[in-house]
């Protein structure tokens, strides 16, 4: 699938590159867009259609194990305790590069709004917290609500946590409906290679050349993003384990980081991951526990990229959002990431879930599906790192590490 989308991209900006220098008659390049933006509403289309279950699924599913750390309960608040703040972060760390950077500033980027978006009125507090609570989890599936199957899915989350060995056929049920999610995420994405082709030659048809350097801005801001988030935790690591043992634990965990940042996949490395960190000393009932936690809450990598990513999209379209409503999808990005597999293309589903609430044209998701590899890779090297601290860290704060 990379060497397709890879071939995709470099066929887009070609074809793109082609049609702006050597057509120069306006109507014939906007027919050629808009043929070219079929392609991409189709793949957007079923790329939407996933959003619901598996949101639903992933959260009810990771909120729904917490049960499993009652027996153990100061390394499950130690571990929260780890997840929350690396999560606050990752969120702040990426909200400053992308206001510092602004990646996507000057693309100027015009999307057709839909019936949908343009009927969203502006948001009060009463009307938010009203809009807050389903009149039925069907209708909110229907008219992908995501703010409303949130709700939802953590109130069920908990209840089914409170019902015990009761409850594991349900757990099983959320377990099964999200792999089958992720399954039908894989077919779609064999999609991505044509709408990539689609986006970047419809973008680079339009705009020229000029628009790679803004891909560059991007993936470049990204990368600076994760090395201040690398930073702050090896910070926190030294602190709380000591010099010594962080060096260790740095080259005890490197193979599984690399593998993850080659794979783009975090679960791919979770069984090596797991032995590393037992034969680096943290003791088996902290590592099986602290890890699928952390797999669910401590995606920090994954957190920076979608905070990144939606800022990114919107400033393309020169979309200035209000503090509240800033303050308001930093949220939803916060709690849609607490449940979302390490996975490739995984946090591509968050950003296309947020980003229509805010009125950012998801034809903007697109733009950087083209370089998602390049991204991908970085932050889910981040997230195995992440987890392999928080392990570490949780394990010493239990005085059970040499």
């Amino acid at each position: 699938m990379t060497i397709w989308v890879l071939a995709a991209m470099a066929l887009g900006i070609a074809f793109g590159l082609a049609c702006n220098v050597f057509i120069h008659d306006r109507a014939t390049i906007d027919a050629v867009v808009a043929n070219l933006n079929l392609l991409t509403t189709i793949f957007l289309r079923a790329i939407r259609m996933i959003i619901a279950p598996l949101v639903l699924a992933t959260l009810v599913g990771g909120v729904g194990r917490i049960r499993d750390a009652a027996t153990i309960g100061r390394i499950a608040l130690a571990a929260m305790a780890w997840f929350v703040l690396a999560s606050l972060a990752a969120v702040l760390v990426a909200l400053v590069a992308a206001m510092l950077l602004t990646p996507g500033a000057g693309m100027h980027l015009t999307a057709a709004v839909t019936a949908a978006s343009g009927a969203k009125q502006a948001l009060t507090l009463a009307g938010f917290i009203e809009h807050l609570v389903p009149v039925s989890i069907l209708d909110a599936m229907a008219r992908n609500e995501i703010l409303q199957i949130v709700v939802f899915s953590l109130v069920a989350g908990v209840a089914l946590s409170r019902m015990g060995p009761g409850g594991d056929h349900l757990l099983a049920l959320a377990d099964s409906l999200a792999q089958l999610m992720l399954k039908m995420t894989g077919y779609v994405m064999w999609l991505a290679p044509v709408a990539v082709f689609a986006a970047v030659g419809g973008a680079l048809a339009k705009q020229g050349v000029g628009l790679i350097a803004r891909y560059a801005g991007y993936v470049g801001g990204f990368y600076l993003a994760l090395a201040v988030m690398a930073l702050l935790l090896l910070l926190a690591g030294w602190a709380i384990l000591g010099r010594g043992p962080l060096a260790r634990l740095m080259i005890a965990i490197r193979q599984p980081a690399l593998i993850a940042f080659t794979t783009a996949s975090s679960e791919a490395v979770y069984p090596s991951l797991l032995a590393r960190l037992e034969d680096f000393g943290v003791p088996n009932r902290i590592a099986a526990l602290v890890l699928p936690l952390g797999y669910s809450f401590n995606l920090v990598g994954s957190m920076c990229y979608c905070v990144f990513a939606s800022l990114f999209v919107a400033q393309a379209y020169d979309i200035v959002l209000p503090p509240g409503a800033l303050a308001e999808m930093l949220f939803l990005l916060f709690i849609l990431s607490k449940g979302i597999a390490g996975v490739p293309r995984a946090g591509l589903l968050i950003v296309a879930a947020v980003m229509p609430y805010f009125q950012i044209p998801e034809a903007g998701l697109v733009l950087i599906l083209g370089v998602d590899h390049f991204v991908d890779m970085g932050r889910t090297a981040m997230n195995a790192i992440a987890n392999g601290l928080a392990a570490a860290s949780v394990a010493k704060w239990e005085a059970r590490l040499p």
